[in-house]
């Protein structure tokens, strides 16, 4: 049976668009490229402070997320500046008073880098961080911070892992 012309076209027509849909991959692109900005851009928020096994911090309702600025580490066994071993605790714990010379030694090396490099405003406390295992004695935390305020550090931070608030305590 001979066909009209109007039918032929809408054969070809049919024909013609009948083949699968094309995805427009520009689209997607910009989507998944956006995508992997945002997901660059917030990966930032991660932990600060070094990771450590050889430190068991203790707990705290603490909502301040720490700053980047020199950590010492008190493990059971050394004493660490910025990863860097300083001093073992046994030395410490036969020292007499409250200043342990070698890691004075070393914080005043990590300000000297600090103020060489131009890091912050010259006005403003030098910070330090403590990550110290919850059960090393207070009289070695307090060496280590009488030893950080001697070395100009004036304002120390204590690392504590965060845990969640109790639900009938009220935040102050």
């Amino acid at each position: 049976m001979k066909q009209s012309r109007r039918a032929k076209r809408m054969e070809r027509h049919y024909k013609r668009n009948k083949g699968a849909p094309a995805f427009n991959m520009v689209s997607l692109m910009d989507i998944f490229t956006i995508l992997v900005f945002f997901l660059l851009a917030n990966s930032g928020e991660g932990e600060v402070l070094p990771s450590t096994r050889n430190i068991e911090l203790p707990e705290s309702i603490a909502e301040q997320k720490p700053r980047e600025n020199v950590v010492i580490m008190v493990t059971a066994t050394d004493i660490l500046v910025q990863g860097h071993h300083v001093v073992s605790v046994s030395d410490v714990e036969n020292t007499k008073g409250l200043v342990i010379d070698s890691l004075k030694v070393a914080l005043e090396s990590q300000n000297r880098h600090r103020i060489l490099q131009g890091a912050t405003d010259k006005n403003q406390p030098l910070e330090v961080t403590i990550m110290g295992n919850k059960l090393i004695p207070y009289r070695l935390l307090k060496k280590v911070m009488a030893t950080s305020t001697e070395a100009g550090f004036g304002k120390i931070s204590l690392a504590v892992m965060q845990k969640a608030a109790a639900q009938g305590r009220q935040k102050i």
